[in-house]
């Protein structure tokens, strides 16, 4: 057994629910009332990716970038 890094994407809802993504995989999202049970949560759906999807052939996680957009 080894262990893997993955990125993921920690927002936080209306309502005040974590929801979280791993952007290697499609698809790959989950959620939690705290930060701890969302992470969690991710684990385990990026878990069940790994069992379909061999990491090699999933998305590669190039990086994160924030964008400036004008809103009127």
């Amino acid at each position: 057994m080894k262990n893997l890094h993955f990125p993921i994407i920690i927002e936080q809802d209306e309502d005040g629910y974590f929801i979280v993504s791993c952007p290697v995989f499609k698809g790959c999202h989950s959620y939690g009332k705290t930060v701890e049970e969302a992470l969690d949560n991710i684990r385990e759906v990026i878990q069940m990716c790994l069992e379909e999807f061999e990491p090699d052939k999933s998305n590669e996680f190039i990086g994160f970038r924030e964008i400036e957009v004008s809103y009127v």
